[in-house]
């Protein structure tokens, strides 16, 4: 039976500034790359037998995955189902205000012109039920984003809306999944 890793990307500018990055195309940092050239050295050193890195087209996540694949051989390639969540109104602005954080609360909304938390849970179950219908055997390693980890681990695990709306992970921090 397959496993699934998943990885948040490394830092960027706007994760220092505590800003909502979303959809917007922000580079890593120095720092960025070095977690990332990290995690390849941890899946590297690491037990994980993954088979397949699949990750988001936006620069942060591709990057941190070029890095893994470079110190791992792991072969990559480009999953559009992995792109961040477009936070709509809320891209740029402070993570921690009080209107983002309820709105996080609030699957249907689209905030302006982004998407629903229920348009990206769709996206994201979609390709979860694909990868373990059809690959079942295989272990993967998806490199996206927190928004993504949120779904990922509501795929697994049952949630209280709270922990849904507030769950996340570090840059480059590995949760790991059973089929």
């Amino acid at each position: 039976m397959g496993k699934l890793y998943f990885a948040r990307h490394g830092q960027t500018v706007w994760n220092a500034e505590n800003k909502i990055c979303g959809a917007t195309d922000i580079a890593l940092t120095a720092l960025g790359h070095e977690q990332a050239d990290e995690l390849g050295r941890l899946v590297a050193a690491g037990d994980y037998g993954i088979d397949e890195i699949l990750y988001s087209p936006l620069i942060r996540a591709a990057e941190t995955a070029r890095h893994v694949h470079e110190i791992t051989g792991i072969p990559m390639r480009v999953e559009e189902r992995l792109r961040e969540q477009n936070f709509g109104k809320w891209e740029s602005t402070q993570r921690g205000s009080a209107e983002f954080r309820a709105a996080l609360a609030q699957f249907v909304n689209h905030n302006g012109d982004g998407e629903s938390m229920m348009q990206l849970a769709q996206r994201i179950y979609n390709l979860l039920d694909e990868l373990r219908t059809q690959s079942r055997d295989k272990t993967y390693l998806l490199v996206a984003h927190n928004g993504i980890a949120r779904i990922v681990q509501s795929y697994f695990y049952d949630m209280t809306n709270e922990e849904f709306a507030f769950f996340g992970i570090g840059n480059c921090q590995v949760l790991e999944y059973e089929w």
